[in-house]
């Protein structure tokens, strides 16, 4: 009886610590991405406008037009570029689903030949195809994954990545325009919050990735600088060239 309660506590043990992070979501790249790119590229668009010598409302202008012309284009491209890849994923489904209706004797085959290349036996793997094949669904979701590498359950969502792009890149790209609606009449505070919120993205994209957050956040930082730095400059010398 104790061996039995030992075996079930290792296996409950096992069980809460053989966990994995979802890798696969359709949110978490054009999240993060989008809101890394709605903070580079609004404050540099911000430091490069008033490093020529722009007046305050231009660059708060500047700021809210780049907000909404860079979420609708993450948002746009975003929607086409994973409705593209879902209809690809899509037509090859359909043609996989032809073969088993089809040739459903060769597609049971053709599982049975992968499992014995994967080293199970081979009456065993002929009979473990022949069972899978029995439902057609199921069978689909099984070629489908072996052939194709995909779950077809579980494809991406359009919406959720044009949603979570805008989203994401909007409340990034707003955090550089913030210290002006509030009053600011200096560019520092808007670049002080700005690199504050590429480290904290840096830092919480380490908590996901299980990578360091202090080095993830310097990292993000550090690019998020440099960006705002270099138009900076730009737009001096492009101020001076102009004026």
């Amino acid at each position: 009886m104790a061996i039995i309660e030992t075996e079930a506590a290792l296996h409950e043990a096992h069980r809460d610590n053989h966990t994995h992070r979802d890798v696969n979501g359709g949110w978490l790249r054009p999240a993060v991405f989008g809101a890394m790119d709605g903070l580079v590229s609004n404050l540099a668009l911000m430091t490069g406008v008033a490093g020529g010598t722009a007046s305050q409302q231009t660059v708060v202008i500047s700021g809210l037009a780049g907000l909404a012309a860079g979420a609708f284009s993450m948002a746009a491209g975003e929607y086409t570029s994973v409705a593209s890849q879902r209809e690809l994923v899509e037509a090859e489904l359909d043609v996989e689903r032809r073969e088993l209706r089809k040739h459903p004797a060769d597609e049971e085959a053709e599982l049975a030949a992968l499992y014995e290349s994967r080293g199970v036996e081979p009456r065993l793997a002929r009979e473990v195809a022949r069972q899978l094949s029995s439902d057609p669904e199921q069978a689909l979701e099984i070629h489908a994954r072996e052939e194709l590498g995909i779950d077809p359950s579980d494809l991406p969502s359009p919406t959720v990545a044009a949603v979570s792009s805008f989203g994401s890149f909007a409340l990034g790209a707003l955090l550089p325009v913030l210290p002006f609606l509030f009053g600011a009449s200096a560019l520092w505070p808007a670049v002080l919050l700005a690199l504050a919120g590429l480290f904290l993205c840096g830092a919480v994209v380490a908590k996901v990735t299980a990578r360091s957050w202090w080095y993830s956040g310097l990292r993000q930082l550090a690019l998020g600088g440099a960006a705002a730095g270099v138009t900076y400059l730009l737009g001096s010398l492009f101020g001076t060239a102009v004026g």
